[in-house]
Order: structure tokens, then C-alpha cells, then sequence
């Protein structure tokens, strides 16, 4: 069983000390999705939405999830972010809005909660905007789907494996 980082050895809740890991560029990939109605999509698509630009109010707020990430996470380290992106497929055939978040920086520690934030609050976001609309929207699916860099090298989901791996 793998020792959980994040307790002490009296079982008490630990920040990880990472100041003697070297700097390594690091990347995580993550992703969600937004089930609405087919005519709340079609309010996004058209750009309808009584609350304005729907898709870029939430890419916004993702942003700025990720950087405000160890504000919201207890134990998460303060980072800065070299780049963040969210990005959005809205998938009217299947009723949906897929939000995919990458941030990217070189440092010490990865960027999996920094992304999952990102599409968390993007996705929490389009909910927000919606609601009057669509008032039974889910949520669903978000998850980290690939990292770069660290002690693990390449991880994907899909696979479920490590791709690669540095000395790191």
C-alpha cells in the first residue's frame, strides 16, 4: 500500500516538504463534462444565453481556479503557474459541454489539482450561467487524464499506466 504524503507520522495532516526536489517541468491534463438540455445547448451554441458569452465567462473562471488552486485546497502548495489553458467541445449530440484544463510549469511539485480545479470551477461556472435555463444540468466525468514530469514521468488514464519515466 502506497504511504499517503499528506499525514505526518502521528497521523496528523502534513503539507509535503518539497525543497529538496529538483525543478522539473511539469504538465497535467484534466477533464469534465456538463450534461444540459438540447436547448440550453443550442442557447450556448447560438450565444443566446440571457447572461451573456457563456463558453468564455467559464474558460475565464477556470484560469483563475487553477491559480488560486492552494487557496481552495488545504495542503496544495502555492504555484506559479507558467500556463494554463481550458478549453471547450460542446457535443450537442450527446447534450454535453466537455471542458479539458492543462497547466503546465517547472517547479517542485505537479499541477493535477491545479487542473482538476480548473475544470471544476469552469464547469461549475457553465452550470451558473445555465441554470435559469436548464435546472437539472449534471456534472460528471472529471478527472485527471495525463501528467508530465516528477518522480512518476508520463502518466496517462487511458491506460491507466506509466508511459515513461524520469529519474526525477
Amino acid at each position: 500500500m502506497t504511504k499517503l504524503t499528506h499525514v505526518d507520522q502521528t497521523g496528523q495532516a502534513n503539507m509535503v516538504d518539497v525543497t529538496d526536489k529538483t525543478p522539473t517541468v511539469r504538465t497535467a491534463i484534466a477533464e469534465g463534462y456538463i450534461l444540459m438540455s438540447p436547448a440550453t445547448i443550442q442557447e450556448v451554441i447560438n450565444h443566446t444565453n440571457k447572461k451573456g458569452d457563456v463558453i468564455t465567462t467559464a474558460k475565464i473562471a477556470g484560469i483563475q481556479a487553477a491559480k488560486k488552486c492552494a487557496d481552495l485546497i488545504p495542503l496544495c502548495h502555492p504555484l506559479a503557474l507558467s500556463k494554463v489553458d481550458v478549453d471547450f467541445e460542446i457535443q450537442p449530440d450527446f447534450n454535453r459541454i466537455r471542458v479539458q484544463a492543462m497547466c503546465k510549469l517547472t517547479g517542485r511539485t505537479g499541477v493535477e489539482m491545479e487542473a482538476l480545479t480548473a475544470v471544476s470551477v469552469a464547469t461549475l461556472t457553465l452550470f451558473d450561467m445555465c441554470k435559469a435555463a436548464d435546472p437539472y444540468m449534471e456534472i460528471q466525468g472529471i478527472k485527471v487524464l495525463e501528467k508530465v514530469g516528477g518522480k512518476t514521468g508520463h502518466w496517462r488514464h487511458e491506460n491507466k499506466q506509466i508511459v515513461e519515466s524520469d529519474s526525477q
